[in-house]
């Protein structure tokens, strides 16, 4: 699990300057494309990816630069940023990630379709965890 683990990290810095982007520029924007055609927050983003609305801040800025994403005003509350990604930019990172994703499908191909549910499951469940234990550290509590 370790190795999985620090190859998947080893691998997203990979992704990430093959788009000229940091790890935490590239988390953000798979952050706002997961958000669709709703438009994300900076404040969402910032807690999401677990940084500061300062470098958040900064980050965008990036992200704006590099033609990634939009800034708009929130409409129900101008003070707020609304994030939307730029549909080329969007195309760009599925292109780096999508030979990946083919060979995920390959060896998903290898196995039955219940096996196939378990893993689903279980990963839906460890990201799950991680996600509670890492909004608990950063709250200073403990899950264990």
């Amino acid at each position: 699990m370790d190795g999985l683990i620090a190859t998947s990290v080893v691998g997203q810095q990979e992704f990430a300057r093959n788009l000229g982007l940091s790890v935490a520029d590239l988390i953000c924007f798979a952050y706002v494309l997961e958000a669709g055609d709703s438009p994300a927050s900076a404040g969402d983003l910032a807690g999401r990816a677990h940084v500061t609305t300062v470098a958040v801040t900064g980050i965008l800025k990036r992200l704006e630069r590099g033609g990634f994403v939009t800034r708009q005003p929130d409409p129900a509350d101008r003070r707020r940023v609304r994030v939307a990604a730029v549909p080329a930019a969007a195309e760009r990172v599925r292109a780096v990630y999508e030979p990946y994703y083919a060979l995920l499908a390959e060896l998903f191909a290898d196995y039955a379709p219940d096996e196939v549910a378990v893993l689903a499951d279980w990963f839906t469940g460890a990201g799950a965890l991680a996600r509670t234990y890492l909004k608990e550290s950063r709250e200073g509590g403990s899950s264990g």
